[in-house]
């Protein structure tokens, strides 16, 4: 395959065969990329042992990865219109690779962390970036939509089957070797990339805004820690009150510099589109609701019930199971009908999976347990397809990558703050177990409750017509003024 740049023309001519090709690369890079966010989750209990690793060490574990992720996505994006889609993947996979391979090698629990960081710096090369070789790739209207479901879908599918992997590769070969993994996946996806993947930019590359990405980590990193920390320090401390100054002020810097700019890496037009703001917010509130759900869960089965790591794993599968089935069929609905019914399915299975939740005991019937999961594996079969859609339609071609970019963020930032919520919640009552952490717990199940709840709203919100209207109003200012 050649080093050189296709035109837009010569990419809408690939065959069939050779764009299924280019997805199915894609494909896989989301789902190492998401997998890794969920199958540490069901390590976790298993790692802290090993590792001697506190609550908040195996909270860092989790929300080091996504925090990485939701603060530079946008970043890597744009510079993948810029230098070449392609050669961006390709390095996010190389980088991925790497860090997964130093992750399984980590003696220690900061080694770890630390190692997740370059993880994720790999990985914020590849899920906005692989998104934009697909929507660009694929170029007419309805190929396209049933394209992005397919996509979209794997990224529910990867975060409902960590934990069940996860859980029989900690029991087989022990918690190195969920990292592992990943290397031989990587090494085959960039040789298949440089085959197979043609390479891109966009018309007109969008420049670098250091400025809007330090306000960016700084606001998310700010958040992040005063949570986690907010446990061992008091909400009162000098130190939380002054982080959550300094992302206050980095939000007002955000609001205050990002409209000044031509190439802002937040671009805050788009969310005059109502569509497009519901999407990141139903983003921020799936993955935040998820993520609480999947932290507390894998300790609940392992630490409460005394299951080990396999076991708990599967009794996952009512998560992974129905995102198998549900999945390409919501990215179908989607295309053919638009977002609205999956979306009330989602919020409302995810607002019952809450509720459910919080009958739930030590001696709760298995079963019982499992029913409600299921719950959980609605809700996430359901979720992902029509907010990427949401996110994507009605903008211009060129902000598809920057549109797609920004609701993978929200989901980042969505489970980055999910698990450093339910960690600090349940996190004093995880090593007494029983009655005391299931009933801890239930503050992480009204929250999730409430979260499913406002999907639901705004799922039917953005589907009205005054918020189609929006959306035209936004693409059509957007497209005029770039």
């Amino acid at each position: 395959m050649s080093s050189s740049v296709l035109s837009p023309t010569a990419v809408a001519q690939l065959s069939p065969r050779r764009k299924s090709l280019v997805l199915a690369i894609c494909c896989i890079s989301i789902v190492v990329v998401v997998m890794d966010i969920s199958i540490v989750n069901v390590a976790l209990p298993t790692m802290g042992r090993d590792l001697r690793a506190s609550e908040s060490g195996l909270q860092w574990t989790v929300d080091a990865y996504t925090l990485v992720l939701a603060g530079f996505l946008v970043l890597a994006g744009s510079t993948a219109d810029r230098v070449g889609r392609r050669r961006v993947f390709q390095a996010g996979l190389a980088a991925f690779g790497l860090g997964s391979l130093l992750c399984g090698l980590a003696p220690g629990i900061d080694w770890l962390i630390a190692a997740r960081v370059l993880q994720a710096v790999g990985g914020t090369m590849l899920n906005p970036v692989a998104m934009a070789i697909v929507a660009n790739t694929f170029t007419d209207a309805a190929e396209r939509a049933r394209a992005i479901g397919v996509f979209a879908s794997m990224s529910g599918l990867a975060l409902a089957l960590g934990p069940i992997l996860g859980g029989g590769l900690v029991d087989a070969f022990g918690w190195r070797s969920v990292f592992w993994i990943n290397v031989p996946i990587v090494a085959v996806a960039i040789v298949c990339a440089a085959l197979f993947v043609p390479e891109s930019r966009a018309a007109r590359a969008r420049r670098f805004d250091p400025v809007g990405q330090a306000l960016m980590v700084l606001v998310l990193g700010s958040v992040v820690y005063a949570i986690i920390e907010s446990r061992s320090l008091g909400w009162t401390s000098p130190v939380i009150v002054g982080l959550l100054a300094v992302a206050a002020l980095g939000v007002a810097g955000i609001l205050g510099y990002e409209p000044r700019r031509s190439d802002p890496l937040l671009e805050l037009r788009l969310f005059r589109s109502v569509p497009f703001g519901s999407a990141i917010v139903m983003a921020l509130f799936a993955m935040c609701g998820f993520g609480a759900f999947l932290f507390v869960t894998t300790q609940y089965l392992q630490d409460v019930r005394g299951l080990p790591p396999v076991t708990a794993g599967l009794c996952l599968l009512p998560v992974g199971l129905p995102v198998l089935v549900i999945s390409p069929l919501t990215g179908r609905l989607v295309g053919e009908r638009g977002p609205l019914l999956p979306l009330v399915v989602a919020g409302t299975a995810l607002a019952l999976g809450g509720a459910a939740s919080l009958w739930l005991r030590p001696d709760t019937p298995l079963p019982a347990a499992l029913a409600i999961y299921l719950l959980f594996g609605v809700f996430l079969g359901t979720i992902n397809p029509p907010i990427t859609n949401s996110a994507i339609s009605g903008m211009p071609r060129s902000m598809a990558g920057l549109a797609g970019s920004l609701a993978s963020t929200g989901r980042q930032a969505g489970m980055t703050l999910g698990v450093a919520i339910s960690g600090t919640v349940v996190g004093p009552e995880i090593t007494r177990g029983g009655t005391a952490f299931t009933s801890t717990a239930h503050g992480v199940w009204w929250m999730i409750l409430v979260l499913g709840t406002g999907i639901l709203t705004l799922g039917a919100l953005s589907s009205t017509p005054w918020a189609r209207r929006t959306a035209e109003r936004a693409s059509v200012m957007v497209e005029a003024q770039s």
